[in-house]
């Protein structure tokens, strides 16, 4: 297993590092007509997937919904298990940009590509960090492209559902967007928290039926929080028997 993963983690950063020049060209082909960076955050999606199709030890899986119109702008949420899920949601054939915390931006060339593909840094702890986050948030759903935010915060322990923060649901009311609610499971198998060992693991993403926002106002953020975490939780129980069969 030890050799497994030195070459696992050799080909991911291999993937990494040649894939960043590829990400660097479709944003600077693109941006003159792509103020969103839809098409360099495919590009940068796509380094993720095709990483995934390297590792023997990962079989990742999308199912769910299909989002027929992949430019109108979703909040989309998730619970979070573990760092693979960055993998397995970057399956989905369309763009989102990501809501992360700012050490992420820091990682050479992975780091690079998340600030070419218009990902979105959010330093833990600091309001003003926050603000912007959210600022840029907005920026990029009225560029017509989605948002993915992990309402949880942080990755789960023991795999149980950590409650869910305001600010997705703030953002996606005030915006009337869509909250799009995805359910991932078998994640904290693949690599668990804590740990950089990959594991034996089958994953799955699940696209979920959005929920619309249009007419809610700030005082029905509660329910909509908790409306769409019971969603996300009773997916998550049925995702997880489906792949123990």
């Amino acid at each position: 297993m030890l050799l497994i993963n030195a070459w696992i983690w050799t080909m991911t950063v291999v993937s990494v590092i040649v894939g960043t020049p590829i990400v660097a060209a479709v944003w600077a082909c693109t941006a003159p007509f792509d103020p969103g960076r839809y098409w360099a955050g495919r590009a940068f999606r796509l380094v993720a997937v095709f990483t995934v199709k390297l590792n023997p030890l990962w079989q990742f899986e999308t199912s769910g919904r299909e989002v027929h119109d992949p430019r109108r702008p979703y909040v989309a949420v998730s619970n979070h298990e573990s760092w693979a899920d960055i993998f397995l949601i970057s399956m989905l054939p369309w763009e989102m940009k990501w809501m992360s915390k700012d050490t992420m931006f820091r990682i050479p060339c992975f780091g690079w590509m998340m600030r070419m593909a218009g990902d979105i840094r959010l330093v833990r702890g600091e309001r003003g960090s926050a603000v912007q986050a959210l600022a840029a948030a907005r920026d990029r759903l009225t560029k017509r492209v989605s948002i993915m935010i992990f309402p949880e915060g942080t990755r789960s322990r023991d795999g149980n559902l950590l409650p869910f923060k305001d600010g997705a649901f703030r953002l996606a009311i005030e915006m009337g967007a869509p909250i799009l609610p995805l359910v991932v499971a078998g994640t904290r198998q693949a690599m668990a928290k804590g740990s950089f060992r990959f594991q034996r693991a089958r994953a799955r993403v699940r696209v979920l039926e959005p929920i619309e926002t249009s007419g809610l106002t700030i005082d029905d953020l509660p329910s909509l929080r908790e409306r769409t975490r019971s969603l996300i939780a009773d997916a998550r129980i049925l995702l997880l028997k489906e792949l123990e069969r």
